[in-house]
């Protein structure tokens, strides 16, 4: 189906949340990355360095779609608030919550894609997936052993 049947202002205002968002995410683990110790330090710092990573792909990757359906990327980023407890199971739950609000955003693009544009569509399926492995791992660094 054609692009006009989407609302353009709808997507493009939830592909800026998206922007922010994932921009708000690169900054989050890049901190999160710098403050974790202890004996688990190298795996995990290696870890979140690749989200902050893939943070950054991602946000381009909204950045693009914006601009191909003809409008301004956000300057904006999102919230960055933090508990500024450094335990690693603190971090990993703030990192938690920061990957469910992601998840929604992509959720709320689908649901005013879903149908009507395969291009928006797809990418919005192919993001939701990406977010739920990620919100797995979380959970499972999360659990202790024997849980």
């Amino acid at each position: 189906m054609a692009n006009t049947e989407i609302d353009n202002g709808a997507v493009i205002g939830v592909l800026n949340k998206i922007l922010e968002t994932e921009l708000a995410g690169v900054v989050r683990y890049t901190h999160y990355a710098l403050m974790v110790v202890g004996y688990g330090r190298i795996p995990i710092v290696s870890w979140m360095r690749a989200q902050a990573t893939e943070s950054l792909i991602h946000a381009n990757e909204a950045g693009e779609l914006i601009t191909h359906l003809g409008s301004h990327p956000s300057l904006g980023i999102g919230s960055l608030l933090e508990t500024h407890r450094h335990d690693i199971g603190d971090i990993l739950r703030e990192s938690l919550e920061h990957e469910k609000l992601a998840l929604a955003a992509y959720n709320d693009l689908l649901d005013l894609v879903n149908g009507r544009n395969v291009l928006l569509e797809e990418y919005a399926r192919r993001m939701i997936a990406q977010e739920e492995m990620h919100l797995g791992e979380v959970r499972k660094m999360l659990k202790k052993p024997g849980e």
